[in-house]
């Protein structure tokens, strides 16, 4: 963080800039998210002829990384970009199976 009115997160929750923990743990958040998604995902699966998908619509757990500066972040930025134009070549693509 670098002031007292900056937010980061830390490994496993919210912080202000003074270290203060803020409100529920990083991974209660994540799985806030992954579950609303899902909900969302099927309800328009029901609703607006969405296709199905019968696989896990997430990965188990995820990655942690803190981002040192604008340049990594906006290496990542690019990554997340440009990465759906390579999913065919994944070994994880359920088109593959």
């Amino acid at each position: 963080c670098v002031g007292p009115d900056n937010e980061c997160v830390g490994p496993d929750n919210l912080y202000d800039g003074r270290g203060k923990h803020k409100g529920l743990p990083l991974p209660n958040i994540i799985q806030w998210f992954k579950t609303m998604t899902t909900n969302e995902y099927i309800r328009n699966v029901k609703l607006s002829n969405w296709e199905p998908f019968n696989g896990k619509l997430w990965q188990r757990s995820y990655h942690d990384h803190i981002i040192r500066d604008k340049f990594e972040l906006e290496r990542i930025r690019e990554y997340i970009r440009t990465n759906p134009k390579w999913w065919n070549k994944d070994r994880n693509d359920p088109n593959k199976h």
